[in-house]
């Protein structure tokens, strides 16, 4: 599979059957490894997180989550095939993981989320494998405690696969921290992802997803907590973009 460097970033160039060949092979040969969806948070998350480029720098793989990240490879001429996103593993895969019968874990969410995530999933899934779901507590990253409790459920439950839903980069940074404690083969950070498929908060129309504007509708559900994020911290994509397009020029003319 080919990569695709943008923004400091390797992307794997993935649609969603290659992503489910790299999960199929990981499981089937142990390997413990995760996955990360970068989307236009992360990347600017990046700029200024010396821990999170060390999370990234090891991941198993990388996929864009988000059409301004679709359509920047475009712009630079890298093209990546697809928009792979943590909200959309389900809907894509989930048929897949119910026939694989793999073991999955639901960490993340306010209590009773995972748990109703998983009862929707269900229903049009009967046969998919939930192993175990739990929500933390808050500031359960720096809970010696509840993280020993937390590995002790996963090596408990041993699941094939944990989702963990608390939000960038803290999902990201835990699973850094104690995937080759917990010993599972893959681990994703999903983000609100168990919050839409438990019906807590109802997700963009599929139209705005794919036009870029679910930014736009999230920030419309929850404006307080994702302001800063969608109109500051965001909003300096658009410099980079420039930046990547400076650099891809010049290199060009050098070419010349």
């Amino acid at each position: 599979m080919s990569r695709v460097n943008m923004f400091d970033v390797n992307f794997d160039n993935y649609d969603f059957n290659d992503l489910l060949e790299f999960i199929d092979t990981s499981i089937e040969h142990q390997r413990h490894s995760y996955i990360l969806t970068c989307n236009v948070d992360h990347v600017i998350k990046l700029r200024k997180d010396d821990e999170f480029r060390k999370v990234y720098s090891d991941a198993g793989a990388v996929v864009a989550d988000g059409m301004p990240i679709i359509w920047a490879s475009k712009l630079l001429k890298k093209p990546l095939k697809q928009k792979v996103s943590g909200s959309d593993l389900f809907t894509r895969l989930g048929e897949a993981f119910e026939d694989r019968g793999y073991r999955l874990f639901f960490l993340g969410a306010a209590d009773g989320i995972p748990e109703k995530a998983m009862l929707n999933l269900q229903e049009s899934y009967p046969n998919m494998n939930v192993v175990g779901c739990y929500s933390p507590s808050y500031g359960f990253e720096k809970n010696e405690e509840e993280n020993r409790h937390i590995i002790q459920l996963l090596q408990e439950a041993r699941p094939d696969i944990v989702f963990v839903g608390v939000g960038a980069p803290k999902q990201e940074k835990w699973i850094y921290r104690y995937y080759e404690t917990y010993r599972a083969p893959i681990s994703i950070g999903v983000g609100a992802t168990f919050d839409f498929l438990s019906g807590n908060v109802k997700r963009a129309p599929e139209l705005m997803q794919k036009t870029g504007f679910e930014w736009f509708w999230r920030l419309s559900q929850e404006p307080k907590r994702l302001w800063k994020r969608y109109l500051i911290e965001d909003s300096q994509f658009l410099v980079l973009l420039f930046k990547e397009m400076f650099k891809r020029k010049r290199m060009k003319g050098g070419q010349g």
